[in-house]
């Protein structure tokens, strides 16, 4: 019998209502976002709910996809769903810390708040950037990444499925990267609109900022196995996850590995819990062989529950 897999979305997942056609029907979404209101001591609903421009603000958008991911788990584990593997891109393995145990969702929630803080803080706005590369090699994405070493750092930083890689670091490098990777045949590069060079050695920072925040926080045994981000590839040792997470911030995202992996694990079933279908649109260009789900509103939880048979 094949596998199940619960994946959860990154930071730009985010969109103004996300969560309150859930939250209107199910107590256990309810509970979810009341409990963030108060751990948070800020209404993460309202931002969530509204049309409040501080949602796509990191240090606020990072505990409202938390909090949305985390009462989607809630409800479909009330449905009867269990997870054999959970992995989440970028932000989204805080939420699968959550999901496996390793993490309380109070102290998550609160953690990603300043997370999210500390990677604004580490490139001052406007400094730093991001663009996507559509259908080109990575090898050749790096050698762009080089041959404007001279103008600034410039480094790949998602790996995120076949044809998208994204590359990040000093703005004016990332733009004359952009030109680069298009000469060399690149079908689209598209600057993103994020607020730093995520997952790059200039988030450092920001790291060592988490680093101090950890020594708070309790990190239990792992109840269900965890793929990272940093490797690709399962997370060896609960007492490992700490040093993870400080590297995971200023290193790639190894997304696409993840997913072969965990295919590979014998997983044929994904679902993505949290706003947008993002991470559910790289399964399917990593193998056309999975069913893929994802869960957000009502429409595609009732689709989820009748394909899952719940």
């Amino acid at each position: 019998m094949g596998k199940t897999a619960f994946i959860f979305s990154g930071q730009g997942a985010q969109s103004a209502g996300m969560g309150k056609e859930l939250y209107d029907n199910f107590d256990v979404v309810k509970q979810t976002f009341d409990t963030a209101d108060k751990a948070l001591g800020i209404k993460i609903s309202d931002i969530c709910f509204n049309d409040d421009p501080r949602l796509n603000e990191t240090e606020f958008t990072q505990p409202a996809i938390l909090t949305m991911s985390v009462a989607v788990l809630g409800l479909m584990k009330e449905k009867g769903l269990k997870a054999d593997y959970v992995a989440g891109l970028s932000l989204g393995e805080y939420s699968a810390l959550v999901a496996s145990g390793v993490l309380d969702f109070e102290q998550a929630v609160c953690l990603v708040r300043k997370r999210g803080r500390f990677m604004t803080e580490a490139v001052p706005s406007g400094e730093g950037g991001m663009c996507a590369v559509v259908n080109l090699e990575a090898e050749k994405i790096q050698q762009a990444c080089e041959k404007v070493s001279d103008i600034g750092r410039c480094m790949i930083a998602n790996y995120n499925c076949p044809g998208q890689i994204v590359m990040a670091g000093d703005v004016k490098a990332v733009e004359a990267a952009k030109e680069v990777v298009t000469e060399m045949g690149a079908k689209r590069a598209i600057m993103l609109n994020v607020s730093g060079p995520f997952h790059t050695p200039l988030l450092k920072p920001a790291s060592d900022k988490l680093a101090e925040e950890f020594k708070n926080i309790t990190f239990k045994e792992m109840q269900i196995p965890v793929l990272t981000n940093l490797t690709g590839d399962l997370v060896p040792a609960s007492d490992e996850i700490p040093q993870i997470l400080l590297k995971q911030v200023m290193s790639p995202v190894k997304w696409e590995q993840s997913v072969r992996k965990m295919i590979e694990l014998g997983v044929d079933t994904f679902v993505e819990m949290g706003p947008g279908k993002t991470l559910s649109s790289f399964v399917k260009k990593v193998s056309k062989e999975v069913a893929v789900y994802n869960v957000e509103d009502m429409k595609t939880l009732e689709k989820t529950i009748g394909g899952l048979g719940l």
